[in-house]
């Protein structure tokens, strides 16, 4: 068998071990997942990352700078820049340029929810699950802006046919089968901490997901990045399933990116306290970086301005334009510009020499990722546009606290009563400024500000307001 002996040759023969005692479909089941992996690949990760006594940093701590932004002006209706760049990426979503790409390869494990977690319901009323409420806010941007605007959503392994089975089970929420399309994240092999593959069963490897950087790669493998450059699609809307406020296509991100020389922009936060756990934006080298929190010195969390406000204050949420030119460069084989691997120490259960699963108390291995940010060194000179929080971010991780259903229900009623008061209806909030009554609006019939204050003026009724209300 030419794969047993590639893995015997490369010091990684024990995955074959049990050979002998397991079932035709175990033995199907092992050869698929040995195929997945480039042995000369992990062989360079296990030397550098796992085997190497110094991993050395690039970022020069002692000269790194907060990168500069594109500031949300205040009068934003009268900003020339800013309505330029809104006409811009207008025009890019008319001519057909634009796809929607979610990264979706989670569980709700966390949220205490069995299933994928785009499947998670989180709307305020109708309990909407976060998939439906992408998906109506891309069936509103294709009736605003008359495009077709596919939407790209990557799964894993481990939830891929219970997410197409959802789409299916609903309709596609009406967006048409043959424009959502699906693919798989790519896996590595976890191992220990001599560079041992682990396995999790006399017929399985231990594999974990490579990463959100290996969207990139599985958009190239999956064919879907062929797919793009057939139809003429040349921007990538990207963002995470746990952000149900997310703009899927926000005009003026994709303007700023489409006016500039950029490969890639981002989005920012400025950060609400020291310790957010956000990553930093930075300038080090003369190189934009994404510096995550936990990397990021206590003396430069902590650092602030003249005017008092935190120095390193522009957090990465995640949301980004990628040019799809950029991932044919960071894919194409032999690239310079292929994405950095991370080790990640953990604790992986794994098969002993006996033959017994070890359900280890401390970290016995590392798994293999890759960081999407990663890319923004190579992408030129990368845009990174202000947002707002209610406008864009309210994650939802855990099952209670910070960046929970609950958190993330209440900023979305914050939001709509803010659109709503805008608008000169008078609402009555708690003491966190959540209307009392329970409030949500379809993104069909408000995707954002101005879509909302368009819909409630042709809407021609009072609504009462003193009772739970849903506007769709």
């Amino acid at each position: 068998m030419d794969i047993r002996n590639r893995f015997e040759q490369h010091g990684q023969g024990h995955v074959f071990q049990y050979w002998d005692d397991l079932g035709s479909d175990e033995k199907a089941g092992l050869i698929e997942q040995a195929e997945e992996i480039d042995l000369d690949e992990l062989d360079r990760l296990i030397a550098t990352l796992v085997k190497a006594t110094e991993v050395h940093s690039e970022i020069n701590y002692d000269s790194l700078e907060p990168a500069l932004y594109e500031r949300i002006p205040e009068d934003l209706e009268n900003d020339v820049r800013w309505q330029t760049a809104k006409q811009a990426g207008e025009t890019a979503l008319r001519s057909g340029r634009v796809a929607a790409f979610t990264v979706a390869g989670g569980q709700g494990t966390r949220l205490g929810y069995d299933g994928p977690k785009g499947t998670f319901p989180i709307s305020p009323i109708e309990n909407k699950p976060l998939f439906q409420v992408f998906a109506e806010k891309i069936m509103a941007a294709r009736r605003r802006f008359e495009c077709d605007l596919p939407w790209y959503v990557m799964t894993s392994n481990v939830n891929h046919e219970a997410t197409e089975a959802f789409f299916a089970e609903n309709d596609f929420f009406g967006l048409g089968g043959g424009t959502v399309r699906f693919f798989r994240q790519g896996r590595m092999p976890a191992v220990d901490l001599e560079g041992r593959i682990l396995m999790e069963s006399k017929g399985a490897i231990a594999m974990s997901p490579d990463g959100h950087g290996g969207s990139m790669r599985a958009l190239d493998r999956s064919g879907a990045l062929s797919e793009m450059e057939l139809k003429g699609i040349d921007l990538l809307s990207y963002f995470q399933v746990d952000n149900p406020h997310v703009q899927v296509v926000d005009p003026y991100f994709i303007g700023f990116h489409a006016l500039s020389d950029t490969l890639m922009s981002s989005k920012m936060l400025p950060k609400a306290y020291e310790k957010e756990k956000l990553g930093h934006f930075c300038i080090s080298g003369g190189r934009l970086e994404v510096v995550e929190y936990s990397d990021m010195p206590d003396s430069l969390t902590v650092l602030r301005d003249e005017s008092g406000a935190l120095k390193f204050i522009a957090g990465s949420i995640a949301i980004h334009i990628v040019s799809v030119d950029f991932v044919r460069k960071l894919t194409k084989e032999g690239s310079t510009l292929a994405l950095p691997f991370h080790k990640a120490l953990k604790k992986i259960p794994y098969l002993n020499a006996s033959g017994e699963l070890v359900r280890p108390t401390e970290p016995n291995g590392v798994k293999f990722e890759t960081f999407v940010f990663d890319a923004l060194p190579f992408a030129g000179k990368a845009v990174i546009v202000e947002s707002t929080r209610l406008g864009d971010f309210s994650p939802v991780k855990n099952a209670e606290g910070v960046d929970s259903a609950k958190s993330c229900r209440a900023d979305q009623q914050r939001l709509f009563a803010q659109w709503l008061m805008a608008e000169g209806v008078e609402l009555e909030l708690d003491e966190e400024g959540v209307p009392v009554h329970k409030l949500e609006v379809s993104p069909l019939f408000g995707y954002d500000a101005e879509s909302f204050s368009e819909s409630w003026k042709r809407l021609g009724e009072s609504v009462d307001f003193s009772k739970d209300v849903y506007l769709s």
